[in-house]
């Protein structure tokens, strides 16, 4: 099993979490251009919204500067980028402490 895959088992802060997931809400509708009633987790970025990938890299650049935090995304997979879910799981498994 990759360590990406281990990080991602590891549990995560509900309340981080949670800012995460408010912070990928309040982004995605500006990387994509439109208005977003309501973004479910289990929405997906490429078939639900027609992200790219670049699309995708963005959007976590925006969540760093949204939420003022930083992501390694060294292990970043497509698996990771599947969900609103998931890219969530990832970036509270990957915040890297600022010193």
């Amino acid at each position: 099993m990759s360590d990406s895959a281990l990080s991602t088992t590891e549990p995560v802060d509900t309340e981080l979490r949670g800012r995460i997931m408010r912070g990928i809400e309040e982004v995605l509708p500006r990387i994509l251009k439109i208005e977003l009633a309501d973004i479910p987790e289990n929405a997906c970025f490429f078939e639900d919204f027609g992200l790219t990938s670049s699309g995708t890299i963005d959007l976590v650049l925006e969540i760093e500067e949204e939420l003022d935090i930083q992501v390694d995304i060294e292990h970043l997979s497509v698996d990771d980028l599947r969900s609103i879910g998931s890219l969530t799981d990832f970036v509270a498994g990957h915040l890297v402490d600022e010193d």
